[in-house]
């Protein structure tokens, strides 16, 4: 996949993490999307690599979707206190 498509495959995935996992996070929706793109990229890269799937197969997107969610629950227990004492 080209890194086009997974760039505008993560900002989908970064919206569908943000539906599934909703509450105040510490970068907002726009920190929610890039954790997306990252977790696109992540899963993708994990999951060929380990042959879990191949490239275009639609597992990819859902595991895009639960390396973005995890990312996202890392970043907030990373980042979630730090707003929190404020």
């Amino acid at each position: 996949m080209s890194i086009l498509a997974t760039i505008l495959i993560g900002l989908v995935v970064g919206i569908v993490a943000k539906l599934l996992m909703p509450g105040n996070d510490p970068g907002g929706v726009i920190m929610t999307i890039l954790l997306g793109i990252a977790g696109a990229f992540v899963a993708g890269w994990i999951g060929r690599a380990a042959g879990w799937y191949a490239e275009g197969e639609p597992v990819g997107f859902i595991a895009s979707v639960l390396g973005s969610i995890l990312l996202l629950v890392l970043y907030r227990a990373a980042f979630g206190r730090r707003h929190r004492l404020h």
